[in-house]
């Protein structure tokens, strides 16, 4: 079990109920079985050799597990036990507790800071010594019971029992480092998986480059709304009308607890423009074990579906098709104007050859009749 180092926290003293919780519990939920372990954030000037680890006591629960999981029906009750043992090399004191599980905004399980209260399965978990004291190298195990209330609604629930120390700085800031396992339960009844795909949208960004294809940044939210604990595998892709050049991307996905929601963000590349993008978000769920072998049959996989779409315009090629055709239209245009100015100049040279004709005409009159040619009046 790995090491947890102080860390500060600028919480101050009077805060208690609302301690930072540097150490958060990180409790995998890529497995059923996966163990927890403690986070740490590095801070050279308080490095000590303070250590202790946790694990799940061997039981009638089980041998050898890397964390707790149960299946109870309301009312029902399981006896367990935690190990703790102090790697230091002084004694330390500790407290027990058990708390809530949620899931982050990255979909990372934690549980609830010391201080804050539980309503659910936290709650319904009893340490037998919420308090000890540990010398150097000594292991206790620590007795609990989980206890489920006769009206607690079926379904899957998470929470973690942990083992933590408050640090009191030299400025009166208190620091909670806490190291512990998973809880799993699942509640008998009817199980009743459900996950919507919402808040899809679709942004297209093109470049200058006509031949190259944009990128495509592909937003959406699951929401499990059922009552078990979901692992999706999620597919998303985009494409133009009638399908056309589809680029796809396969997605991991956190595991879901009930209730919870999780915002995801997926990149494509190579996106061509074709006018119209549509994204299609589709998310195949699978109910997960609590991670105890059980005969009882999970729910079908489940299929969900969202989409959205946005405009992928072809600016490059938008623009060089206006240049082309202002090109275009400027020759024609040229061309007419240019037989324009010739037949003017033609009918010009035509009104001006006849202008001259015309003038020529009026300026002469009749011809004149030659002397001695006119007849005499009264001549034989």
């Amino acid at each position: 079990m790995s090491q947890a180092p102080l860390s500060p926290s600028p919480l101050p003293r009077r805060h208690r109920g609302f301690l930072a919780v540097v150490f958060g519990l990180l409790l995998a939920l890529t497995a059923p079985g996966a163990a927890a372990f403690a986070q740490t954030t590095a801070d050279p000037s308080y490095e000590t050799t303070v250590s202790w680890s946790v694990r799940p006591a061997d039981t009638a629960q089980g041998t050898g597990r890397p964390n707790f999981a149960y299946e109870l029906n309301p009312g029902g009750t399981a006896g367990d036990a935690l190990i703790v043992t102090n790697r230091s090399v002084d004694p330390i004191d500790l407290g027990i507790y058990a708390a809530d599980g949620f899931l982050t905004a990255d979909g990372t399980l934690d549980i609830l800071a010391g201080g804050e209260p539980s309503t659910e399965l936290g709650s319904w978990v009893d340490i037998d010594v919420p308090q000890l004291t540990l010398a150097s190298g000594q292991a206790v195990e620590i007795p609990f019971t989980v206890a489920v209330p006769a009206d607690a609604a079926p379904g899957d629930y998470a929470a973690g029992v942990v083992a933590s120390m408050l640090v009191t700085g030299d400025d009166g800031t208190i620091t909670e480092r806490r190291l512990g396992s998973r809880i799993n339960l699942r509640v008998l009844g009817d199980l009743v998986p459900a996950l919507s795909v919402t808040n899809v949208s679709v942004d297209y960004h093109g470049t200058p480059n006509p031949i190259a294809g944009g990128a495509a940044t592909v937003t959406y939210t699951l929401v499990n709304d059922g009552n078990t604990r979901l692992s999706p595998d999620v597919n998303v892709s985009v494409a133009g009308p009638f399908g056309w050049a589809p680029v796809t991307a396969a997605e991991e996905v956190p595991d879901l607890l009930p209730r919870s929601s999780i915002e995801r963000t997926v990149e494509l590349a190579s996106v061509p423009p074709l006018a119209l993008l549509t994204a299609e978000v589709t998310a195949t769920s699978t109910v997960v074990s609590p991670g105890i072998t059980t005969d009882a049959a999970l729910p079908e996989p489940l299929v969900s579906n969202g989409s959205a779409a946005t405009a992928a315009v072809p600016w490059t090629v938008l623009a060089i098709l206006l240049v082309i055709a202002a090109l275009i239209y400027w020759r024609i245009r040229a061309h007419k104007s240019a037989k324009v100015q010739q037949q003017r100049a033609i009918d010009d040279a035509v009104a001006a050859a006849k202008a001259e004709l015309a003038a020529a005409e009026t300026t002469d009159g009749p011809a004149p009749v030659p002397a001695g040619s006119a007849a005499t009046p009264g001549s034989p």
